[in-house]
């Protein structure tokens, strides 16, 4: 490790040591994540060793690398423009926003412009996001607008679609948490659910799904994988649709359309902190 140079100079080894020691002694900081390329790797070993023979990384300070492999270009090579060069991610996000667009306005043509506008930007970037992050981080993966932006599949347009169906299920059941206001969510959250009632095996697999979500938030805190939540959203979109296929919500009768919305509520509310968690909003209609 370089931390000084013969004539005198400092380099990336020098300003890495030295951000590490503020964040540790100043910020006090007991974890510090460095998120870069899988490349660094040998880099961030050396800086974390030299700290810690120095004593600015004790016992009660955790400092990590968190790697990540390459976008790829649907040719399986490094994504690059057509003039070779590096991409700039506002040039993606606005080709991913246009296709998004395209896909929604075939879907719905009768949507108003300015909400197609709307739901465009949120899907389009959002997609964006989820395939970055539903990977394994440290795998290469191939940069596809198309598949990105589909409502099929283990995307980002998927998950968000799933929750605005959601959410026009409640509000035709009349449930006011569904406009989103902080004190109607609240008194919805505090329905009383019927434990005694029988649940059916669709139900039963989505409660199930809904229960484990926040030991999925602790594995991914703790390996540092955030596809692993995607992974658990994905499969949450997808009990859910069983369960509303196979069980009967607004037409049932009490207390078992209770229960289900219920349901209904919770997979709601999930999905839309899940996908918070990931950057990506989960808007009410689409």
């Amino acid at each position: 490790l370089i931390v000084r140079k013969s004539d005198g100079g400092y380099g990336y080894d020098a300003t890495d040591l030295a951000a590490l020691r503020y964040r540790v002694r100043e910020l006090k900081a007991d974890r510090l994540l460095y998120v870069t390329d899988l490349r660094q790797g040998s880099h961030f070993r050396m800086v974390f060793d030299a700290a810690r023979r120095v004593g600015w990384l004790d016992g009660g300070v955790e400092a990590a690398h968190v790697p990540y492999g390459t976008v790829l270009g649907r040719d399986g090579r490094p994504f690059r423009s057509r003039e070779t060069g590096t991409v700039r991610l506002m040039s993606l996000l606005d080709d991913a926003v246009a296709r998004a667009r395209a896909v929604v306005a075939e879907k719905d043509p009768e949507l108003d412009p300015e909400e197609l506008d709307r739901i465009a930007e949120l899907a389009g970037i959002g997609a964006v996001k989820y395939a970055d992050l539903s990977n394994s981080r440290i795998k290469d993966y191939v940069f596809d607008i198309d598949r990105m932006v589909s409502f099929t599949g283990n995307t980002g347009v998927y998950l968000q679609y799933a929750h605005t169906r959601i959410r026009a299920i409640l509000r035709r059941a009349g449930d006011h948490s569904s406009t989103g206001d902080a004190a109607a969510m609240r008194d919805a959250t505090a329905t009383p659910v019927d434990a005694t009632v029988p649940l059916q095996p669709a139900e039963r697999e989505l409660a199930l799904r809904l229960d484990a979500y926040g030991s999925v938030l602790t594995e991914v805190g703790e390996t540092l994988e955030p596809h692993r939540l995607c992974g658990f959203l994905y499969e949450l979109a997808r009990d859910f649709t069983t369960f509303y296929e196979t069980c009967n919500v607004l037409k049932a009768d009490e207390p078992v359309r209770g229960n289900r919305l219920a349901l209904c509520r919770l997979t709601a509310r999930t999905l839309a902190h899940g996908l918070s968690l990931l950057g990506i909003v989960a808007p009410e209609r689409m």
